[in-house]
């Protein structure tokens, strides 16, 4: 039988309890007047196990002093059967006690649920788009797509659970400048194999710019246009630069590094369900329609900037442009659409690409960027909504810097990319579940140093092996139980168990914990931080080894106890719960769940 996800989240239960409560103190209040009123986690544990702000946000409509209607709210409050105490602090707020019988009573309902238990219904349903990673294709993954990526992967499995629909997508940027000076690396080592007479630096004084990417990775490419083109593109070894050439090369090259890209994204466990061509949108005319879009909205206007703030360019002059009235939409200021050549900035092509998710009927829209990035939110959030009316937000998370370590030395570049670390380099090192899990243990804004020599440490300090050790040790005690003592460890053999067993403080913390789990999904997606489960997972492992190593120092304690059928059952429920609720973070995260450890 399918579970309803709106009876896992016991926080969200005691939240229509308090404004049903508030309803019947103050029937005269209309309905939005409940909307501020939260229930959570108080900041001090010793206080209970949930905190309500309902008498101080609704005590102003209802012109009663704050105080007062905490206490009455208290008192209605203690009277419901699944709170213990219920006692008003401070200026309004009110701390409830839950009975151990109900906290009791929710490892049945997890168990019955399975990994489901923490699907929400808080998305409804509500289409989000999460693009992430969007790598120039012009050479193989680093370390920074890596974090991205994970970012970006952790926080569509999280919206998913959240209750959200969401489309992982991959905007290739194939269009502009850095693709081109791409295509003329790649026509280089094309010009290797077939046997050129020039060297590296003539060949490189042809090319606008230079040879900007010499990394060993296109030789493979070259050799495959030799092998598809003989010597027809450059006939007797020397250069042909016409652009149907320069054309043929860059779409040959670009579908080399997209295949490379997909290969490693594939190895990291990330699937992208959508890959959309920044030039193929401009070829199809997305970008001149979204433009003329805002043409006839009356936000695209020829005029001059202002000089750029501080030390003004030397080759800055002010010149007519094509701008985007972005200040209207809280930009800092307007900008340009048009390059001097009369090309489209990135900016435009942007523009283009969010219009054509508009178009698609998405309702929600979240990007995964660079920190480096920081400066282009507001512009894109401000077309975002020029775009839709104000009815498509835009969300954007900044992902910092990863140094990469090894005994607390910096590793040195990759030979084959030539200048930096690939991801694949860093999946051979330590395994694709000890990438994502560790890449996810700080806040995406935070800079992170990633050491290989920690991440593969069998110790507490390891949270990859620290949570995986609580996941494996819980499969370890049921495997026991199962072959060892005959104990029967099927979901409803566990879930009918009497529960009254679990009385120790060790064992009504990590029932806490689990039951917070449903709150820390929807908290969690509705801040667009998928880190949070990494820490509710450490935070869970954590409270099981206390479990453990209690059950080690007492007797009474230890999970399985052949003459106390019982305890044992109940104790099993609440080892296989807490299985459960790990496996479930994981799966957000991206993590295989490990069943033994040696």
């Amino acid at each position: 039988m399918p579970h309803d996800p709106t009876t896992f989240d016991i926080f969200a239960v005691l939240r229509a309890e308090v404004v049903a409560c508030l309803r019947r103190l103050l029937p005269e209040l209309p309905e939005d007047a409940f909307a501020r009123v939260l229930v959570e986690p108080p900041r001090d544990a010793s206080h209970g196990d949930m905190a309500t702000n309902g008498a101080m946000v609704v005590a102003k409509p209802a012109k009663v002093p704050p105080p007062k209607l905490a206490a009455e709210l208290a008192a209605a409050l203690a009277a419901l059967p699944m709170v213990a105490e219920a006692a008003p602090a401070g200026p309004g707020f009110v701390n409830i006690r839950l009975k151990e019988e109900f906290l009791l009573g929710q490892i049945p309902v997890l168990l019955r649920a399975g990994e489901a238990y923490g699907d929400s219904t808080a998305g409804g349903q509500v289409r989000v788009n999460v693009e992430y990673v969007s790598a120039n294709p012009t050479g193989p993954m680093h370390v920074g797509h890596c974090r991205g990526a994970v970012v970006g992967d952790a926080l569509a499995n999280l919206l998913l659970k959240a209750g959200y629909a969401v489309t992982k997508e991959y905007y290739i940027n194939d269009a502009g400048a850095q693709v081109r000076a791409l295509a003329y690396a790649a026509y280089w080592r094309y010009l290797q194999a077939v046997g050129t007479t020039l060297t590296e630096e003539e060949y490189s004084e042809l090319m606008p710019g230079g040879l900007q990417y010499r990394g060993e990775y296109l030789i493979p490419v070259g050799e495959a246009l030799k092998a598809e083109y003989g010597d027809t593109l450059a006939p007797g070894g020397q250069p042909a630069f016409s652009e149907e050439t320069l054309a043929l090369v860059q779409a040959k090259t670009v579908a080399a590094m997209m295949a490379e890209i997909r290969e490693d994204l594939a190895a990291l466990g990330v699937r992208q369900d959508v890959f959309i061509s920044e030039l193929e949108l401009v070829k199809a005319g997305v970008t001149d329609k979204a433009i003329a879009e805002l043409v006839a909205k009356g936000l695209v206007y020829e005029g001059v900037l202002e000089p750029p703030k501080g030390k003004v360019p030397d080759d800055w002059e002010p010149r007519p442009q094509t701008l985007f009235a972005s200040t209207k939409f809280g930009d800092d200021v307007d900008r340009p659409l048009r390059k001097s050549d009369g090309s489209n900035t990135y900016f435009a092509n942007d523009i283009g690409n969010h219009a054509d998710k508009i178009a698609r009927g998405m309702q929600q829209l979240v990007q995964v960027w660079g920190a480096d990035h920081g400066g282009y939110v507001k512009r894109m959030q401000a077309a975002t909504k020029a775009l839709s009316d104000g009815r498509v937000p835009l969300d954007v998370v900044l992902c910092q810097i990863v140094k990469v370590l090894k005994d607390g030395e910096p590793v040195r570049m990759s030979k084959r990319a030539g200048s930096y670390i690939t991801l694949r380099d860093l999946i051979d090192e330590v395994g694709r579940d000890a990438v994502r899990f560790t890449m996810l243990t700080r806040k995406a804004d935070a800079q992170m140093e990633f050491d290989l020599t920690k991440v593969v440490e069998q110790s507490r300090e390891n949270p990859v092996f620290y949570v995986q050790y609580a996941h494996a040790r819980c499969r370890s005690v049921l495997r026991q139980a199962e072959d060892t003592f005959q104990f029967k460890v099927g979901t409803e053999d566990l879930a009918s168990a009497p529960m009254d067993a679990l009385k120790d403080g060790a064992e009504l913390s990590l029932l806490r914990r689990l039951t917070a789990w449903p709150r820390t999904v929807e908290a969690a997606a509705a801040a667009r931080e998928p880190h949070r489960i990494a820490f509710y997972l450490h935070d869970l492992a954590s409270d099981f080894h206390i479990l453990w190593n209690r059950g080690r120092e007492d007797a009474t304690l230890r999970f399985i106890q052949a003459e106390q059928p019982d305890a044992t059952r109940a104790r099993l429920a609440l080892v296989a719960a807490t299985a459960t609720v790990i496996r479930s973070g994981l799966a957000v995260m991206g993590v295989t769940p490990v069943e033994e450890m040696r």
